[in-house]
């Protein structure tokens, strides 16, 4: 695993409703940097602020993750991680492992 990576991707919500995978610091800041001028908050400048921290290595990926996460919260555009969401999902469902012949 590169340094500037996340352990775990954060899925969010840009534009129109379409999702994007960040896997990196740098993607995180891409993003964050392209973020419309009139929807930008504190939440955003914070964001950009560990983004930039992180690519001069002066804080972890992991905090800067949080940061990303806790901006996507504030605005709503976080995407839940659709593997944490299986077992609920599938909860009380009975399993098919057996073929009908």
């Amino acid at each position: 695993m590169k340094h500037d990576h996340f352990k775990e991707a954060v899925t969010i919500l840009v534009g129109m409703g379409l999702p994007v995978r960040l896997e990196t610091v740098m993607q995180a800041y891409a993003v964050l940097q392209d973020w419309p001028a009139a929807t930008r908050s504190n939440a955003h400048a914070i964001a950009l602020n560990a983004c930039k921290a992180g690519l001069a290595g002066d804080i972890e990926p992991e905090t800067v993750r949080a940061t990303l996460v806790a901006f996507a919260r504030r605005h709503d555009i976080l995407v839940p991680d659709i593997v944490s969401l299986a077992p609920a999902a599938l909860a009380g469902k009975p399993a098919t492992t057996s073929s009908n012949s």
